[in-house]
């Protein structure tokens, strides 16, 4: 069954998290995909991962590349050519199917009245299809399990 997390940012954007949790996926033997609303997005989020720390960074491609054996692609489209068990969703994407992968993982705005009315009805959405959810807001720098 696949799990849905929801990552509610109080404290900082989807671009200074998502390389950690991407971290923690490929840890697990995980291929990712990161999907966008915007080209650029996708475009900044490409260029990102490859300096986002000094020592180390995220091997991955983007939408109008090709994957390459990379373990994490970047779109804004609904494809996962890599195969990938977890989707990550910015901006108020939405997976069409979810039951594709191990992990869908929405990261939104808590502060965008927006963003949050659009995580609510994703909510609802997965809930009413019977997925297994999770939501986890940020506090004092951690992720806090609250449901």
């Amino acid at each position: 069954m696949t799990e849905v997390l929801f990552y509610h940012l109080t404290e900082s954007r989807a671009e200074q998290q998502l390389p950690g949790l991407l971290e923690r996926s490929l840890e697990r033997g995980w291929k990712a995909v990161v999907q966008c609303v915007s080209d650029q997005t996708c475009r900044d989020l490409d260029e990102h991962l490859w300096t986002w720390r000094d020592e180390s960074f995220l091997p991955h491609a983007a939408q109008g590349g090709e994957p390459d054996g990379n373990p994490i692609w970047l779109t804004t489209r609904d494809d996962n050519p890599i195969c990938a068990n977890v989707r990550f969703l910015l901006e108020g994407a939405t997976c069409k199917d979810a039951n594709h992968y191990d992990r869908v993982i929405l990261l939104f705005d808590g502060h965008d009245a927006d963003a949050l009315a659009g995580a609510r009805q994703q909510w609802k959405a997965h809930n009413a299809e019977g997925f297994d959810l999770t939501y986890y807001q940020q506090d004092g720098g951690r992720w806090v399990k609250k449901g």
